[in-house]
């Protein structure tokens, strides 16, 4: 089981970064944690200064934007 968390205020990039990981783990059949962290300091403990941002089993994997739909899919393998 993965262990990911998205990082962001409760944008609308940070919405649809939820939602597509949430998609994409559905439709791989793969089981994951996914949790939203919203609060600017909790954020800034993983040292990330955009986002929204993707936390992989405690590895910051990408930050600033909504990451790309191949690029999730390789966070799930």
């Amino acid at each position: 089981m993965k262990d990911i968390k998205v990082l962001g205020t409760g944008c609308s990039n940070c919405k649809t970064t939820v939602a597509l990981i949430e998609q994409i783990a559905q439709a791989k059949g793969v089981e994951i944690t996914l949790q939203k962290i919203e609060e600017i300091q909790d954020i800034m403990a993983f040292g990330v200064m955009s986002t929204p941002a993707v936390v992989v089993d405690g590895k910051v994997v990408h930050a600033g934007g909504i990451p790309a739909r191949d690029k999730i899919e390789l966070w799930l393998n």
